[in-house]
This record gives C-alpha cells, sequence and structure tokens, in this order.
C-alpha cells in the first residue's frame, strides 16, 4: 500500500498538541484527519473510509474504548492502534480483548508512530517483498545443490527447504515467486525421480545401513523404541499426509503437543495405500507379505479390499519382533466412527499401543478429483493445504488428540505416501486386466514408451508380487499421470490437475514422522 493511499483518523482531546506529529506524517505522504473527541471519531468512520485510526483512550465522553466497540462495529477489520497515558495492565487488557492492532504509551514520538502503521498496513507488503528478496538467493544455492550428486540424506534436507520456502512465498503471496518456486520444484522432482531410479532397487537389496528409513521398517526402528511401561502410546497414520501438509496443520497440534522429535522417512513404490500401508504395518515388503501372509494379500486384479487385514498384519509383525504388546487399532473412514473412538478413547489408557488409522486426506484427495465443488475449493496446492488445516481444525482427529493429551500419552504421527499434483500425461496402453491407479501400471502385456517412465520389468527386483511370468512395473515420475489413447482428451481433462499417488515424486516418497508429548 502506498503511502498518498492511506487516509489515518486521529482521535485524541489534545490534538492540537499533536500537530508536530501529524505533519510528519503528511510529510511522509499520509493524508491525517484529526478529531478532539470520540464522538467525532465514531462519526467520521460512519461517514468516511480509513486505513487506519490512532485513538486516544482517555478522553472526556465517549472514552476510547467506548469508541473502539463502535468502530468495530462499523468497520470490523480496521486496524486501530490505542494511545494512552495508563500502563495498567486491566486497561491494556480490554483494549487488546478489543481487538486493537497496537497499543503505545504517551508520550510517543514521530517514529513510533510510523514504525506502528509500517506494521499495521504495509507488513504484508515487507514480509513478501523480504520473503522474495531471500528466496532470490537460496534459488541459487538450491539450483546448484540440484547439480551434485546429492545422497538420500541431501535430498531430504533439499526437499524439507523447498517446502519451507513453499509456505513462506505462500504467505508472502508474491505469484512471480511462487512460480519459480514451481518451476524449481519441478526440477528437483526430475533429478529425484532419476536418483531413485539408479538406487531403489539397491537399497532394498542391498547394504540397508546405506539406505533411508523407509515404510516397511519404520515401525520396528522408530516406532517401537518409543514404548514405554508407564503410559500407552498413540500411534496416528493419517493416510496420504504430505510433507507440506504437517507442517501446515503443525501449529495445531503444538497447542497440546510438544514435538520432541520431526524426522523423514521414504515410502515405498508403489506410492499406494495397498502396497506402503500394507508394508508400514506388516514390516515386509509387498512381496514378502504375499509369500509369508498369502490369505492376507490381494493383488491389484483381485477382487476385494486391499486394505483389510493392517491389525493382522500389525499382530503378525508384533509377535516377529516378540513384542506381544496389548494394543488396539481403529480405522476411521468417516465422522461417525470417528466419533465412536472418540467416545471410547478413555478404555484405550490401559493399552502399550493405539493405533489410529484416519483416511480423511486420501478422501479429500479422491474427492477433490471427483467433485467439482472440492475441486473449486483446492484448485492448487496452497488451496489444497488450506482445505487440509480447516479440515483438521474441526475434524474429530483434533478432538482425539486433545484426549490423547489429556491421558498424557505419548503421540507418534506419519503416513505411508503422500500424493502429487499432476500435470503431465502419459499414454499407456493395457490389457483389461491393468489397474487403475494413474501413477503406476502392473501388468503382462503393457504398451508405452519407456523413457517416459521408471520400468521394474522383474517385479521381485523390487519386492514386489508377480502375478505371471510377464508382469512387470511401470511407475510415472514427477507430475505426470497415465492416460488411455481411447478418449484419451476426455480422460486428460478430466484427471490433468488433480492429485494422484503411486509414483515418484518428492511429495510422493518423502513423508514425516513427528513424537509428541503432551504439554
Amino acid at each position: 500500500m502506498s503511502n498518498n493511499q492511506v487516509k489515518i483518523l486521529w482521535a485524541d482531546d489534545e490534538i492540537d498538541l499533536l500537530k508536530p506529529h501529524i505533519i510528519f506524517l503528511e510529510n511522509k505522504g499520509y493524508s491525517v484527519t484529526a478529531v478532539s473527541s470520540g464522538v467525532e471519531a465514531i462519526d467520521e468512520v460512519r461517514d468516511n473510509t480509513f486505513d487506519a485510526v490512532f485513538l486516544d483512550e482517555n478522553m472526556p465522553g465517549v472514552s476510547g474504548l467506548e469508541a473502539l466497540a463502535q468502530i468495530k462495529t462499523l468497520q470490523p477489520n480496521i486496524p486501530v492502534i490505542m494511545i494512552t497515558k495508563n500502563e495498567e495492565e486491566s486497561i491494556m487488557e480490554d483494549a487488546i480483548g478489543s481487538k486493537i492492532s497496537d497499543y503505545l504509551i504517551k508520550p510517543v514520538n514521530p517514529n513510533q508512530i510510523l514504525l506502528s502503521l509500517k506494521k499495521n498496513l504495509d507488513s504484508k507488503r515487507l514480509v513478501s517483498e523480504r520473503t522474495s528478496s531471500s528466496y532470490q538467493q537460496e534459488f541459487r544455492e538450491i539450483g546448484m545443490r540440484l547439480n551434485d550428486r546429492l545422497d538420500w540424506q541431501e535430498w531430504m534436507d533439499l526437499y524439507k527447504q523447498i517446502v519451507f520456502w513453499d509456505l513462506e512465498l505462500q504467505k508472502g503471496g508474491d505469484p512471480s515467486m511462487q512460480e519459480i518456486l514451481s518451476m524449481q520444484k519441478d526440477e528437483a522432482n526430475d533429478q529425484f525421480s532419476r536418483f531413485i531410479e539408479d538406487n531403489y532397487v539397491d537399497w532394498i537389496r542391498g547394504d540397508k545401513s546405506e539406505r533411508p528409513e523407509m515404510v516397511h521398517t519404520v515401525f520396528k526402528n522408530w516406532v517401537v523404541p518409543e514404548l514405554s511401561d508407564d503410559r500407552p502410546l498413540f500411534f496416528v497414520v493419517i493416510d496420504n499426509l504430505r510433507l507440506d501438509q504437517w507442517k501446515t496443520i503443525q501449529s495445531v497440534i503444538e497447542e497440546d503437543f510438544r514435538i520432541d522429535e520431526e524426522r523423514t522417512l521414504l515410502s515405498i513404490l508403489p506410492t499406494a495405500t495397498q502396497y506402503a500401508r500394507n508394508a508400514l504395518f506388516a514390516g515386509l515388503m509387498p512381496s514378502e507379505i504375499q509369500k509369508q501372509h498369502p490369505k492376507l494379500w490381494l493383488n491389484d486384479e483381485d477382487e476385494g479390499g486391499k486394505n483389510m487385514h493392517e491389525e493382522e498384519l500389525l499382530v503378525a509383525q508384533l509377535r516377529r519382533l516378540g513384542k506381544p504388546l496389548k494394543h488396539s487399532y481403529a480405522k476411521i473412514t468417516n465422522h461417525n466412527f470417528g466419533k465412536k473412538v472418540l467416545d471410547n478413547i478413555h478404555s484405550l489408557a490401559k493399552n502399550d499401543l493405539n493405533v489410529i488409522v484416519y483416511n480423511f486426506v486420501d478422501m479429500l484427495s479422491h474427492a477433490r478429483t471427483e467433485m467439482e465443488v472440492i475441486r473449486e475449493l483446492a484448485d492448487d496446492e496452497p488451496a489444497y493445504r488450506s482445505l487440509t488445516q480447516s479440515w483438521f481444525e474441526h475434524s474429530t482427529l483434533r478432538d482425539i488428540m486433545k484426549e490423547i493429551r489429556a491421558m498424557g500419552a505419548k503421540m507418534v504421527i506419519t503416513t505411508d505416501h503422500g500424493t502429487i499434483h499432476v500435470k503431465h500425461p502419459i499414454k499407456v496402453v493395457g490389457d483389461r486386466n491393468t489397474n487403475s491407479n494413474l501413477r503406476y501400471k502392473t501388468g503382462r502385456n503393457l504398451n508405452y514408451s519407456a523413457k517416459e517412465v521408471f520400468e521394474v520389468v522383474n517385479p521381485h527386483d523390487a519386492y514386489l508380487p508377480k502375478t505371471n511370468m510377464s508382469s512387470r512395473y511401470i511407475f510415472a515420475r514427477t507430475n505426470d499421470f497415465f492416460a488411455y489413447p481411447n478418449n484419451y482428451n476426455h480422460y486428460v481433462k478430466y484427471y490433468r490437475d488433480t492429485f494422484q499417488h503411486g509414483g515418484i515424486s518428492l511429495e510422493e516418497m518423502v513423508i514425516p514422522f513427528i513424537v509428541c508429548s503432551p504439554k
């Protein structure tokens, strides 16, 4: 907001003594209307539009606090800076409770007045400019790092850096900087996809000390050590929770919990619930689940729900780890069942381990694809994050977490995979047994361009189920998605700009792991 647009109302019963301050502001380009009573201030706000109000707290007749209440009724969003000689705490609390924007103690000097105006009127612009400038400096550093041969830890750190700037630039609201970051994120995803292709099979088949923590080992390595004899552990799995979505809801959770530890781990391929969440609870890769628990695994072409046996897989893992714990398991897929879990939450206090799987973010992702109203509410990533935060603040999961805090329990939050905003279609042809996921395909008669995908010709190399001799898997990279040639234009239009999972991207693979203690 440039100064020549800013109109100030200043109300003080000693306004004549403030003439030097008013001249100072006018010389800075501000337009100042001066009045000497609360009644005049109210009349001015009723008849005119102001960008800010300076209001003396101790005026005869209608006091500053009384005028403040009426001014806020007339123009609720106008910034009001209260000025007073009174330093009594009760006066300050009354003013702050009435939603003043700032509080100054007399005598005030012109620079205090100017600083208060800058803070309340120009802060968004100033923060935006500083944020943009800081990102421009880091843009070059990130670009140089992308040209290095990064290891997995460096990739995770780089992605955290990108998420940080994504959220900061969203606050600043500079579209040009957000567009530059988006391009840099695309470049990072392109390099990350190549990194995964070069290392993924070696990680899961080779030296386990050289790989990142992954979703099929995280329960054993990171969750079990958080168990204790003196209080229950709640293990909360929010399906489809990206790192940036976690950062969006973090401040809400921190109202009730301390964040003891915040780490990242890697999902497995495919980054889809059927594979990644079963792997999380089983502590095994998909082909190992199929081999050791054939009755608990369904392949893509099989009929029936693919995540119906998570608790049984968890029990088997606990038994294998020598941890026959007293536990509970609840999968919340709708509001009513969430209420039921909330109503019975205190009965879980005597358990060693309580697992809660919450499917809302996954449902939001699918609903955004299928429902026009959700697509409009979350038409880009900032809006998608905002919708996630709004949901969480009013969800039964938030209420459940408040009860977890009340019982003094520890909580671990993680997910099985993330999701990516897809934009670029890749043509693929498959037979009628080919799965429907847009980010990975498996089958025996797949027709595609090999240079456009990451292909696993022998599924056993990646510990993936092999349904017949010629089965293979292909994975979409970055923000690509698979589309069939028949009815191609309709298919592309329907799925472009939706959030999908199953393939290779930072958003899908690098996922949060949070350890919380109650405040």
